[in-house]
């Protein structure tokens, strides 16, 4: 019976080592994708600044193109 019992502890034992280890990695690979996703909308956010000052260039070229047309235009 002991001897039953500590073998049942060695199982739990192995298998509480087991789950922190397992969760110790998945905290890390959480902490690495909230990482990238930081990332990816610093990078989304560049890219709509960028895309709206092109937008904006390119509106004020075309308002300078239609006022520099010719008269007979």
């Amino acid at each position: 019976m002991a001897s039953d019992i500590s073998a049942q502890l060695i199982d739990l034992q192995s298998q509480f080592a087991f789950q922190e280890d397992l969760l110790g990695a998945l905290n890390e690979r959480v902490i690495a994708q909230d990482r990238e996703l930081q990332d990816m909308r610093r990078a989304i956010t560049q890219l709509s600044e960028q895309l709206r000052q092109q937008n904006t260039d390119s509106e004020g070229a075309a308002q300078s193109i239609e006022s520099d047309r010719p008269p007979h235009y």
